[in-house]
């Protein structure tokens, strides 16, 4: 059985750091015997699909090979379709009111529990709010990332400790269930 997934690429292509030319991308993930390689956009998505492995192995796999071929280590997150369909589904915030920058999940590469981000006072953040789901974080920042000051507390090293972390804006969360679901 084939199944279609993201991977999650952290950090590159931001600034002119890390740079990762997509169609190169695409090649090298096709290189790995992955089939039907897309991506979206240059902030590091794409789609793929296997019959074999499972989403922490094709992230080790990805990651090596990122490394390899490029020369610098990247953070992977790989995540099935069903996964990435029941975040959509699962989100605490009226996404369909929302302005697509309104609206972020961090995706970890593990569970995360409310302990781990006990110490922040949401109140003192309102109106923007995070809610965890399962193995992410929900934020909605009503101004933007960019101006977001609980964005900024959660960006603290922290609160991921131990594992990976990449947020993506709304419009790519709702893009790659469209993109692994065809």
């Amino acid at each position: 059985m084939t199944t279609t997934y993201a991977a999650l690429l952290r950090g590159i292509n931001v600034g002119g750091a890390k740079k990762v030319p997509m169609a190169e991308l695409r090649g090298l993930l096709s290189g790995l015997g992955l089939g039907d390689v897309r991506t979206y956009l240059q902030s590091g998505q794409a789609v793929f699909t296997a019959a074999d492995g499972d989403e922490e192995s094709w992230a080790a796999r990805i990651a090596a090979a990122v490394e390899q071929h490029f020369g610098f280590s990247v953070d992977v997150i790989v995540r099935d379709h069903a996964y990435l369909a029941a975040v959509v589904e699962n989100c605490p915030f009226p996404a369909a009111e929302l302005e697509g920058k309104q609206l972020h999940v961090t995706y970890f590469s593990g569970p995360v529990g409310a302990e781990r981000f006990a110490d922040i006072d949401q109140g003192a953040f309102l109106p923007e709010e995070f809610r965890l789901g399962d193995r992410c974080l929900y934020l909605y920042a009503p101004n933007g990332l960019g101006r977001s000051k609980l964005a900024e507390q959660l960006a603290k090293p922290r609160y991921s400790k131990g594992m990976t972390a990449t947020s993506r804006n709304w419009n790519t969360v709702v893009k790659l269930v469209e993109m692994t679901g065809a």
